[in-house]
């Protein structure tokens, strides 16, 4: 499936238009997605993860109120810092998972269902990413922020936590689309749910392998140079901050 230009809100199935913020990077891709969900017919809508305090990208969603409610799939800034701006601008509460984050509504629970926009939609607790992070479903497509990307994998805080969500998402039924926080839309997410599960086992057995060689006290950055020596330096840092959650993981077992 093809990205949207930035600045155009594509319709992306009956319910969901996403509009590309114009942030791109390595970290955040093409830039982040944000969404807008709305049944068919109904006259208000939802937004997702908002981005950056960015103005004319804020605007833009704006202009599609009225808005019901603003949720974030977590708390990273290209998701969340937007949130004040436009929730003050469409007059919408700001709902996460993170209290802190909240404005004029409680934070999300695990497993509540909202019923919004004439929607109803699912919270799911995937952490890994953040504590915080949080996934929804919405008739059968699942937002999953920064959970699962649209292409190659995420930085992790949390590896243990990381892989119950994966497998709780690698249940969904099959054929279910995934609505990603960056890059496109996934045809098949318990399916690119399993890839991820079955890449973090083959990077584990490749960290192993570095301990072995390394010696146990390797630090993250020795295990990175070894085990990431054909990726990209640029993408380094991050890969350090995954393989330190993959340390900690292997400390735990």
């Amino acid at each position: 499936m093809t990205h949207p230009a930035y600045g155009v809100l594509r319709q992306v199935s009956p319910t969901a238009s996403v509009l590309l913020e114009n942030n791109p990077s390595s970290m955040t891709l093409e830039g982040t997605n944000s969404w807008v969900l709305r049944a068919p017919g109904a006259s208000s809508c939802v937004i997702v993860d908002p981005g950056y305090d960015d103005r004319p990208h804020l605007e833009l969603l704006a202009s599609v109120a009225p808005v019901s409610l603003i949720l974030l799939t977590h708390h990273h800034p290209d998701h969340a810092d937007g949130a004040p701006w436009l929730a003050s601008a469409v007059s919408a509460p700001v709902r996460a998972f993170d209290a802190s984050l909240c404005l004029d509504g409680d934070a999300l629970q695990a497993d509540e269902v909202l019923s919004v926009a004439g929607l109803e939609i699912g919270v799911l607790h995937t952490p890994g990413h953040t504590a915080d992070s949080v996934s929804f479903r919405v008739g059968g497509e699942v937002l999953t922020g920064d959970t699962i990307l649209g292409r190659g994998t995420t930085v992790l805080d949390d590896l243990g936590a990381y892989l119950g969500s994966l497998r709780v998402l690698a249940e969904l039924p099959e054929g279910t689309p995934g609505l990603p926080g960056h890059g496109p839309e996934l045809p098949d997410l318990r399916a690119t749910a399993r890839e991820y599960l079955a890449h973090r086992e083959q990077r584990l057995d490749q960290v192993r392998g570095a301990l072995r060689e390394l010696g146990p006290d390797a630090t993250p950055r020795q295990v990175v140079e070894l085990v990431y020596a054909d990726v990209d330096r640029a993408l380094w840092v991050p890969a350090e901050h995954s393989v330190r959650a993959q340390l900690e993981y292997l400390r735990t077992l």
